[in-house]
């Protein structure tokens, strides 16, 4: 069977499926985006964020508000969280009013957050302790906001496919363009970190270029049309560069996250030297310092110029 053959047989699934229901957890960027869209696709969503304002407009186009995670979760054949890092996702999921001790039985557990690696593997022993009979899916995205908002991200899925069933897959075909099975759980957390880290160094060599550019007094909108067509024209960089010359730093991704990003992309690599990596996380920090936290990535070439 092809891949479209596979795509259209998950999708008849997910239409005959789609009676069922999907609560999400956190509503950031990322999180109501993906809301958004399984609402727009026709499942029932329940939602709840710790700031519940973020909520408003999902509801007016049918999503159910929840008061607490252990609301929204209840009677949900999947479950998504999407939260800043592991003390967040362990108190939603475990704390008081906590989404695990109600989920039902062989409900799917998908974290989509960016977590780390031993991060996540604490997550998924805690869950296989209190409750074996739930389907823990690691599924970290490759993708910011305008991706997630168009449905376009990579998911870096884990954990038991089989298990999972067609219903995961079907949400996953509603959130991303493409979804990679990389074995047990875990190994999303794993392939995600490899995959910022590579983001990073090349956002900190886009702000380099285009200051080293300014320089010789050439515009990012020249330099990329010296680039466009060629080998070294990667896409991401014609919308930094763009960000950069408009001065428009609104977050794709923030700053303070790509600096929790490096930090957990080097406790991944332990004892390997990964320099470069490390001199970037120690200028993000600063420019977090500095008042550019909630600024987009690009918003490095800033802190760059201002220096």
């Amino acid at each position: 069977m092809s891949q479209g053959e596979q795509a259209e047989q998950r999708e008849q699934a997910g239409q005959s499926e789609r009676q069922g229901s999907v609560a999400v957890l956190g509503l950031g960027a990322m999180g109501h985006a993906f809301a958004a869209n399984l609402v727009a696709a026709g499942y029932r969503v329940s939602v709840w964020n710790r700031s519940p304002g973020k909520a408003n407009d999902l509801a007016d186009k049918g999503a159910r508000l929840a008061n607490s995670p252990a609301e929204a979760v209840a009677g949900c054949q999947a479950v998504i969280t999407m939260l800043p890092d592991l003390d967040v996702t362990r108190e939603v999921l475990m704390g008081h009013d906590g989404a695990l001790g109600a989920m039902q039985s062989e409900a799917a557990l998908i974290q989509m957050g960016t977590l780390g690696v031993v991060e996540t593997e604490r997550l998924i022993e805690g869950v296989a302790a209190a409750r074996p009979d739930i389907v823990f899916i690691d599924a970290p995205v490759s993708g910011t906001k305008a991706p997630a908002q168009q449905g376009s991200v990579t998911i870096l899925a884990s954990g038991d496919r089989a298990r999972a069933g067609d219903f995961v897959e079907a949400i996953f075909d509603v959130l991303g363009q493409q979804t990679h099975w990389l074995g047990e759980a875990g190994q999303g957390a794993r392939m995600k970190v490899v995959v910022n880290a590579w983001l990073i160094a090349m956002m900190q060599g886009i702000a380099e270029t285009a200051r080293l550019a300014d320089t010789q007094g050439i515009d990012p909108e020249t330099l990329w049309s010296v680039l466009e067509g060629g080998p070294l024209a990667v896409p991401y960089m014609k919308g930094k560069l763009d960000a950069i010359e408009s001065r428009n730093f609104d977050p794709q991704m923030a700053l303070q996250w790509g600096l929790k990003d490096a930090g957990l992309a080097l406790e991944a690599g332990k004892n390997t030297p990964l320099p470069s990596l490390s001199q970037i996380r120690n200028l993000w920090a600063d420019a977090v310092d500095d008042g550019y936290a909630e600024q987009d990535i690009a918003a490095i070439y800033a802190y760059l110029e201002k220096r």
